[in-house]
């Protein structure tokens, strides 16, 4: 039986998918798979017995993954399980900016008396914008960008987009009218709101700052509906106590923000509804079930994916490696020295990490598949799937 434990509230929706397979353990140190959606496991401690850690949610910056990639635990995330959710927040962030709903909605609460009569008097201090023909760009045209763009058009507003790293799968299912900029600085020159998109690493830290802020036009509306260290807090209080940036839409409120007019924070609901919980719980438990049962590794952030479906031979090899010269023909060779037939494989790598799947016609004990591997250098960690 796997022992499951689930470091944070999983909807159970997700878990009542594991099967009598499967036990729930609050003790860590039994666990063969960590179910988690945002508590930091950064000063966590990893048995031998860990072999997976799936994310309910897209970003996995609460997750060791260099440490877990050396240790041989895969780490999964969900991606697009929350983009629909993701991207309703954004249009109401637009709507919200748009037409001053914020300050309106505040100012309102204050009135004690005469009610009617102050409203008439004040509203057109709080008269706003219309959306419609209005530029949107979008930067990260992924899960979420792409529902923000071809929402957004469907509202009136004329969509430009940036991503230089948009897939084939993202490409196809935008709207053909969105138009996409190879330089970012076209995009900022050129919207009037400004919606990021773009996960988090090291090439987009701090990649929205006092320079993309002097190429965007003046009164321009930026929301953050990606991750807080993507723009700079100093650089974009700035900018708006200046009034180059009408108004800050972020999702990831931090002291700075406190008090600071014309800035909208929300307490980071972009995954915050019960149908994206449960949509990133299933993706998650799924991901999970199918490694530790069938070694198939999908949407992982540190191996690549590699997929022979369920096991139909007698003995599956599952092996993560160094990703070096010549370790597929070590590896096939080592079991060739104990004169097992290979009856299917795939090998896939992902930077400098590897994967791979080996069928063998014959039983095979893994203590016997894992001091033949041993002795090949590169080789992480191996461990053996029978049929039932």
């Amino acid at each position: 039986m796997f022992k499951i434990t689930a470091l944070n509230k999983i909807s159970s929706v997700g878990l009542t998918r594991l099967t009598e397979k499967y036990g729930m353990t609050e003790d860590v140190g039994e666990a063969h798979g960590i179910l988690v959606r945002s508590q930091d496991m950064h000063g966590l401690d990893f048995s031998d017995k860990l072999l997976a850690i799936a994310r309910a949610g897209a970003g996995v910056n609460n997750i060791p993954v260099e440490r877990c990639s050396e240790e041989g635990i895969v780490v999964f995330n969900t991606p697009g399980a929350n983009a629909n959710a993701v991207k309703e927040l954004a249009l109401t962030g637009i709507l919200m900016s748009a037409r001053n709903l914020n300050s309106a909605i505040e100012w309102t609460r204050t009135l004690k008396e005469n009610v009617p009569k102050a409203v008439e008097k004040n509203k057109s201090r709080f008269a706003g914008e219309e959306i419609q023909g209005k530029t949107l760009g979008v930067i990260g045209l992924g899960f979420i960008g792409v529902l923000v763009a071809n929402a957004a058009e469907l509202l009136g507003m004329r969509v430009i987009g940036y991503d230089p790293y948009i897939s084939v799968k993202s490409a196809h299912e935008l709207s053909h009218t969105v138009q996409i900029f190879d330089v970012l600085d076209e995009v900022l020159g050129r919207a009037d709101y400004i919606t990021i998109h773009v996960p988090f690493m090291d090439q987009t830290l701090g990649m929205f700052n006092e320079k993309s802020f002097s190429a965007m036009k003046k009164d321009v509306v930026l929301l953050n509906f990606s991750r807080d260290q993507i723009v700079k807090d100093v650089d974009v209080i700035r900018a708006v106590k200046e009034g180059r940036i009408r108004k800050y839409v972020t999702d990831f409120p931090t002291d700075q923000f406190v008090g600071i007019e014309n800035v909208i924070c929300f307490p980071h609901l972009g995954a915050s509804t019960k149908e994206s919980e449960e949509n990133c719980a299933v993706m998650a438990v799924d991901e999970l079930m199918d490694y530790l049962e069938n070694g198939n590794i999908t949407h992982s952030v540190n191996f690549p994916k590699c997929n022979m479906g369920a096991p139909t031979a007698l003995t599956r090899v599952c092996i993560l490696n160094r990703n070096v010269p010549s370790m597929l023909q070590r590896i096939t060779g080592a079991l060739a020295e104990m004169n097992i037939n290979i009856s299917d494989l795939l090998n896939r790598s992902k930077g400098d990490y590897a994967y791979t799947l080996v069928d063998l016609d014959a039983h095979a004990e893994e203590s016997d598949l894992k001091r033949v591997l041993k002795k090949e250098d590169g080789i992480i960690s191996a461990r053996v799937i029978h049929l039932p």
